[in-house]
Parts: structure tokens; sequence; C-alpha cells
């Protein structure tokens, strides 16, 4: 059976900080209904190329294709609207919102966004905890409600930032859980994480990153295989 064709596509991806250049030619592929990894150490450019993607980066060169659409010229409101979320590390939950504001407040940009209630089936506890300020939320509450939010806006690919940092070991599972449920019902996710026992519970391939470049590809079903290289990449 032919391999799909890849639904984002990124090709010799540069991007700086003012006059940091932080990623130097990055390559790799996402299709359609996997979990993808970016791993490496601390300053790898594993973030940053979620926000080049995303658009939120100030200087960018490259190519990135999602849907056949060319996003390298584009601003992040329009990157957004062609069916992209970014779920940042910080999280970025509003102290001045309740739960319930906080999750209405993203806009829909296409059609097949999750209802509220379909949210409350995913995340029980924002259910009950939907008139609590934001931030009084619990670190793992103000995580799902993040993942929640970008539910709502019928993005089918969601770009997450190390979602399990900081967290501890029962919340981990349960964001697992909901990643793994959320492939089930056709979401594509590229996924930056540190612990790749985590992310080796929920993804089909990772890509390693070392220097603001990818390394190496590994298939999940290979890790096992692979584990002192990758050992040696993350320094653990």
């Amino acid at each position: 059976m032919p391999e799909r064709a890849p639904l984002l596509a990124v090709r010799d991806l540069h991007a700086w900080y003012g006059e940091s250049h932080i990623l130097h030619g990055v390559v790799f592929d996402v299709r359609p209904g996997e979990v993808v990894t970016l791993l490496g150490r601390n300053g790898a450019g594993k973030t940053t190329t979620l926000k080049s993607i995303m658009g939120i980066v100030a200087r960018r060169r490259g190519s990135v294709s999602f849907e056949g659409h060319e996003l390298i010229a584009r601003p992040s409101n329009q990157i957004a609207r062609l069916g992209i979320a970014f779920c940042p590390e910080e999280r970025g939950i509003f102290a001045s919102l309740n739960v319930e504001e906080n999750l209405m407040l993203p806009p829909h940009v296409r059609a097949g966004g999750l209802s509220v209630e379909a949210i409350h089936a995913l995340f029980p506890n924002l259910r009950e905890r939907r008139g609590s300020q934001g931030t009084k939320l619990s670190g793992g509450e103000q995580q799902m409600l993040a993942i929640a939010r970008i539910l709502r806006t019928g993005a089918r690919l969601l770009l997450l930032d190390e979602p399990t940092e900081g967290l501890a070991p029962v919340i981990v599972q349960q964001i697992g859980a909901t990643i793994r449920r959320l492939k089930s019902e056709g979401f594509t996710i590229l996924l930056v994480e540190q612990n790749f026992r985590f992310a080796a519970t929920v993804a089909d391939r990772h890509y390693v990153m070392e220097h603001g470049r990818v390394v190496d590809a590994i298939v999940n079903a290979e890790l096992d295989a692979h584990m002192d290289r990758l050992h040696e990449y993350l320094g653990v």
C-alpha cells in the first residue's frame, strides 16, 4: 500500500530570533492521522519549529506546506484559518476569565471543531470547574483547558508544545489517553516532548533534533532497537 501524501511537509526550514540563527534547514513530514514527535535536548530548536510552522517567528525561510498550501509567506491568522492550532508550553490561560470563558475565547476557523459537550466528555474536570477562574486550576487541568480550547476551532493539525511538562505521572497518563483518543477521531498531532518514554506511548514516529536540524528519524515500533542511540542524543 503506498504511503499517504504528507499533510504537513517541512523543507529546508530556517528561522531566526533577531540575529540568532536557530533553525538550519529542518526537514520532516507529518502524514494525515499521525502523531509525530520532535525529540531533543533543550535548545535543539523544537519549539522554534512549531512557532515557525505557525508563523509566529519574525524571520523564516524555506518551505512549510500544509494540505498543499505554502505557509512561509502567510501571517499566523491565515495559517490558523487553514486548520492548524498551536498549544504553547506556557498554556496561555487568561486569569481574568473563568474556565468556560477561556474555552469559548478562540473563534471557529473552519468546520469540524468539537462541541462543548464533546469537550466536556473528553475532559470531565472542565465541566465541573467551568465557573472557576482559569488560573485557579491545577497544572493538569490548565493543560487540559489549553488543549480543549484549540479543539473548538476546527483545526485538524494540532501543534502541542511539551504538554506533559511539570505534571504528575497520573496526569501525564490522562494527557496520553487524550492524545490517543484525538488520533482515533482523525486529528493529526505534532508533539514536542522531552519525555521520550511518554512519547513512545502515543506517537507513530519520532524525529530527533540537534542544533536546529533534524538528525534522525525513528519509527515508534523500532524505538527499543535504537535506545542506545536515543540516549546518546538526549543525554539521558
